[in-house]
């Protein structure tokens, strides 16, 4: 991956972070935080990894984000001097949650040795 794209994708992650915080009114966002931007090499598409407070809610948030798109999407192309904003797509990061998964396997690994 090219130095531009990454850096337009950790523009996206920053900026998307912002609007998601400061400027979306959808109560079921207000606490979602972007972990990860992954953006194509053309710049048609854009993979936003995102990771909510309350887990439970994964299904609605994805939904209340899939709605805001072209809200997001036109406040990037205000904030982001590129001559096409990336069509975006919202993914659900399970990475926290697995991570605790094995972390768990593994202390209970360490506490079957003792």
């Amino acid at each position: 991956m090219s130095v531009k794209i990454k850096r337009i994708a950790s523009n996206m992650m920053k900026e998307i972070s912002y609007i998601l915080a400061n400027e979306i009114k959808d109560e079921h966002i207000k606490f979602v935080s972007v972990t990860d931007c992954k953006v194509t090499n053309d710049l048609s598409f854009a993979k936003v990894y995102i990771n909510a407070l309350d887990e439970n809610k994964k299904e609605e948030i994805l939904h209340s984000l899939d709605k805001a798109k072209g809200f997001i999407r036109k406040m990037l192309s205000e904030r982001i001097d590129i001559r096409h904003i990336p069509e975006l797509q919202f993914v659900y990061d399970d990475s926290l949650e697995n991570g605790q998964k094995i972390e768990n396997i593994i202390n209970k690994i360490h506490e079957n040795e003792n």
